[in-house]
């Protein structure tokens, strides 16, 4: 049986495997797969069973997954908000996993731990919805079965090379525990760069809600443009004054000759991370003068600028630019209705 000073002793194994998932799953940028891997190698090398690995990994995520649906259901979107606000992660935007689970439902649970902007807020995310609870922790159980026997079984499969590098580690006058806390250095220092890199970015795109205010007084107002998605624009009925809804999963090209004013974007997205994906996608679509109003509608309500009702028929319009009839070579800017 493999034994080599630091490693985690056997009948502590089972325990440190679930702190690390606990922690992970309520939030804090510790990532636990490095965990799962050494106890899929203990358990190869005959220290633990898989089961026991597996079983703790699967209740600790239950747990933090089951706190945050119920935090979520009593706090909705505030919550999430705060979530995404502080997390480090650039992939976490409320928007794409909100877009996930209109389309694919509760289901999606079982893989959400292995795609990026899901794993952390999935559980608050549906906690703000009407899903029942049973159906929550039943998928919710199957995708974190998953999501743990993918990295034991990983563990397990390449148990040889991990004891090797742990040989190296200890040759080296370290421990398992300065491997891991280089581990989450390492990530750690990852997630500030690209956070830096992020911010560098948003110093020339986006716009603050005061400096929208006067461009909109201005004798050249901008065109603005609501990106919030459908069950949002549902809930919270009102609008920026004269905003024209925006359909980014549109095939639809908007036509760049005819954009003449500015443009700013704005959506719910307390960490910006929407509005680059949603700026990233009008540049595929030829379109660069634009802005993203920071801190989205949020930011502008808390601002105490004023909103308006939306029109009945804004669910159904589509932002497009069509010529203007009977004023041939003039365009105007029209929400047309869906066919």
């Amino acid at each position: 049986m493999w034994h080599f000073p630091g490693a985690i002793p056997p009948s502590l194994g089972v325990w440190a495997v679930f702190m690390s998932v606990l922690v992970t799953q309520l939030g804090l940028p510790v990532p636990a797969a490095p965990m799962l891997i050494l106890g899929g190698t203990m358990a190869a090398m005959g220290q633990t069973s898989y089961a026991s690995v597996v079983f703790a990994a699967v209740a600790a995520t239950l747990i933090a997954d089951s706190l945050w649906f119920f935090t979520g259901r009593a706090y909705g979107r505030r919550l999430l908000n705060y979530l995404v606000r502080f997390s480090l992660s650039l992939d976490t935007t409320v928007r794409v996993a909100r877009n996930t689970y209109e389309r694919h439902g509760a289901p999606i649970l079982t893989v959400a731990k292995f795609l990026p902007g899901l794993g952390l807020i999935s559980a608050p995310l549906l906690g703000t919805t009407a899903i029942n609870v049973s159906v929550f922790l039943l998928w919710d159980l199957i995708g974190a079965t998953l999501w743990a026997s993918v990295w034991v079984i990983g563990g397990a499969a390449l148990h040889d090379q991990i004891v090797q590098l742990m040989l190296l580690v200890r040759q080296n006058g370290g421990t398992i525990v300065d491997a891991f806390a280089a581990i989450f250095v390492a990530a750690l220092l990852y997630r500030w760069v690209r956070r830096l890199q992020f911010r560098r970015w948003l110093a020339h795109t986006r716009i603050s809600p005061d400096q929208l205010d006067e461009l909109m007084k201005s004798n050249e107002p901008p065109l603005i443009f609501d990106a919030r998605p459908h069950s949002v624009r549902e809930k919270e009925s009102h609008r920026i004054a004269g905003a024209l809804p925006l359909d980014l999963d549109s095939p639809e090209p908007i036509r760049p000759e005819l954009l003449k004013r500015p443009i700013v974007v704005y959506c719910v997205c307390p960490n910006e991370a929407t509005a680059k994906r949603i700026v990233n996608q009008l540049h595929r679509k030829n379109i660069h003068h634009i802005r993203a109003l920071k801190g989205g509608l949020d930011a502008w309500e808390k601002r105490g600028y004023p909103v308006e009702p939306l029109p009945p028929d804004f669910y159904t319009a589509k932002a497009h630019l069509i010529e203007d009839e009977g004023n041939e070579g003039e365009y105007t800017v029209r929400a047309r209705l869906a066919d």
